[in-house]
């Protein structure tokens, strides 16, 4: 029984759009999107309360402007993350399966080696026999 690298037929599995979902997945997933998010917020809401008036874009306190990219970023996000997970899953699934396949080879051979060690630990008794019965005709 051969073992296949699970990463290897995960990665030929995936078609384009599902490599740029897991892109997406992994990097929403970090501190660094978190922090481009808060900061991008904090400096959006900062600016259109605290800027000259004639400079605000988006007026306090309704942010509607804010709401509507922060509405869309979530709308187109959540799906597709949703598929990177579910593909995550996938990958998961083939390393489980991969392991299952290693863990009955490993058992396979430990069989093997027991199998062997009995017929070893055999062969053993009847050299000590035939020594011990040599050792009994010298004396």
């Amino acid at each position: 029984m051969r073992i296949q690298n699970a990463n290897r037929i995960y990665k030929e599995l995936l078609s384009e759009s599902e490599k740029f979902a897991i892109w997406i997945t992994n990097k929403v997933g970090t501190i660094g999107f978190f922090a481009i998010i808060f900061f991008w917020t904090v400096i959006w809401l900062s600016w259109n309360m605290f800027a000259p008036p004639n400079l605000r874009f988006d007026p306090y306190p309704a942010f509607v402007f804010w709401l509507f990219i922060s509405n869309m970023i979530q709308i187109f996000l959540m799906p597709l993350i949703m598929v990177g997970q579910n593909l995550q899953s996938k990958h998961a699934e083939i390393r489980a399966e991969t392991d299952f396949e290693v863990n009955l080879k490993a058992e396979k051979e430990i069989e093997d080696i027991q199998e062997d060690l009995k017929t070893i630990q055999t062969n053993i008794e009847e050299i000590k026999k035939l020594l011990h019965h040599l050792n009994n005709k010298k004396n």
